[in-house]
């Protein structure tokens, strides 16, 4: 199951934006579509993924997000004003957002009001006075308001959900709509600051590193900044009354946010945590970021969900008695794999969560249960007596969060592992995260860096057998 109901980046941050628009000529000199010599040029409303195809944009690239947050929560109410700084990646005259649910005030593009807007099918369409010239960075400006909630999709309600007592923001794949407009698209990973204003009881936890927090009037600010490119669907926002403890500050800086009624279950659970950052950093490489947050909800979770740069726990997931460790890996071993390094395109997800999954018998077996081999073993025995008919390098949306593709991953690893040997492997892994880091990846990424790198002429033929057949190979 997921862990959640779940083309190249930007290079780093957005650099400020530069003059992009061309005054338009008088209307007398336009031909019928409105540019000399040229129809308009529209970016297109998808970014063309089949399993998500009304998700995404073209167009332009996504750089940076400024998103302000001033929420009630006592009544739910949102609003917000969201700054997108962007590239044109040809002319445009008009492109499109991902955004559902809440209502559009005011829309800008580089200080200049929209000529025009408007909101169905999940998209925020605008139409710019002037043309934005190819290459140009251009900033876009929309305020905003209501009361935010799920969205649906063929995997449940994803995005921004109240809680008993506060929010949770749940994005992957579909669900950063709901809270932001946005390219809703994981090969548009961009930089991130974010700023929420809610009553003064609560905690509120996002991604990345808080540079400030203020109070006044009883609410308080909290600002979080997110350097390096980030996924639309791994950002987050927890809002709780919620107890804070530096679990550890080596090999990184770990937080641990939790209700303070859970706080011995907590103490117990996450106790090993710094041994499987060190597990995790040995085997695939140095944490991709400056710190490791953990939240436990007050509420119970249906799963555990991964976010950059932190994760995300139901008090269902914690008992005292280590009851959840394999859940604590899977969700750790997502921020190489999902968060630092993330799939071009959602058919690939395997990577994501086969080396997640396979995360989970490597610590099972430094913390002394079964070995590797024999997770796999078992494993695949279970995977035998389901159906053989997934594929887990084109599964389809219905079944791309389908446990065979989660295991049969992770055999994949294993079976790559056991034919190059515990050093090839894990060296190649760690410096496949060390040149991918941050970045985005796909299958035939993975089996080119993996075969150059140990010179082997095996990997493709155990992929493709794995991870490209219905048939079940043997171990």
């Amino acid at each position: 199951m997921p862990t959640m109901p779940r083309t190249p980046p930007p290079s780093g941050p957005a650099q400020s934006p530069a003059k992009s628009l061309t005054p338009l000529p008088p209307r007398s000199a336009l031909g019928p579509a409105g540019v000399r010599g040229a129809a308009p040029t529209h970016g297109a409303a998808t970014a063309g993924d089949p399993y998500l195809p009304g998700n995404g944009n073209g167009g332009y690239l996504a750089l940076h997000y400024d998103l302000n947050l001033d929420y009630r929560v006592t009544t739910n109410q949102l609003r917000a004003t969201a700054t997108v700084q962007a590239r044109a990646s040809m002319r445009l005259d008009r492109f499109s957002l991902d955004f559902d649910g809440l209502t559009v005030d005011r829309v800008t593009v580089d200080g200049v009001r929209a000529l025009k807007v408007s909101q169905r099918a999940r998209k925020l369409t605008i139409t710019v006075v002037a043309t934005i010239e190819a290459g140009a960075l251009f900033e876009v400006t929309v305020r905003y308001r209501g009361a935010p909630h799920p969205l649906k999709s063929i995997w449940g309600e994803v995005g921004w959900e109240e809680l008993d007592d506060g929010v949770l923001v749940a994005g992957q794949p579909t669900g950063s709509a709901s809270w932001f407009p946005c390219n809703d698209h994981p090969s548009n990973k961009a930089s991130f600051r974010i700023r929420v204003s809610c009553e003064d009881p609560y905690t509120v936890v996002a991604n990345g590193t808080l540079i400030a927090r203020t109070t006044r009037s009883g609410r308080t600010s909290w600002t979080y900044e997110v350097k390096e490119p980030m996924a639309t669907y791994l950002a987050t926002v927890l809002i709780g009354r919620y107890r804070r403890t530096d679990a550890a500050a080596a090999p990184v800086a770990q937080r641990i946010f939790f209700p303070a009624n859970l706080a011995r279950e907590v103490a117990v659970d996450f106790a090993r945590l710094p041994e499987m950052i060190s597990l995790f950093a040995d085997r695939f490489g140095p944490y991709p970021f400056d710190a490791y947050s953990v939240v436990v909800t007050e509420d119970e979770l249906e799963i555990p969900l991964e976010a950059h740069g932190l994760a995300i726990f139901g008090r269902n997931h914690v008992d005292g008695a280590h009851g959840s460790d394999r859940l604590i890996a899977h969700e750790l071993a997502h921020q190489w794999f999902g968060n630092s390094l993330t799939v071009v395109r959602w058919q690939d997800i395997w990577l994501h969560e086969g080396f997640a999954c396979y995360a989970e018998w490597l610590w099972a077996e430094a913390g002394g249960g079964p070995t590797t081999d024999a997770s796999a073993a078992v494993h695949r025995t279970e995977i035998a007596a389901l159906p053989r008919d997934i594929v887990v390098g084109e599964p389809g949306p219905h079944d791309m969060f389908d446990d065979r593709v989660y295991k049969r991953g992770a055999l994949a690893l294993h079976a790559v592992r056991r034919s190059l040997g515990d050093d090839a492997f894990f060296g190649a892994v760690r410096a496949y995260t060390r040149a991918r880091r941050h970045g985005s990846i796909t299958t035939e990424d993975l089996v080119e860096f993996l075969s150059v790198h140990t010179d082997s002429g095996e990997i493709r033929r155990i992929v493709d057998r794995w991870i490209y057949r219905s048939a079940l190979p043997k171990l």
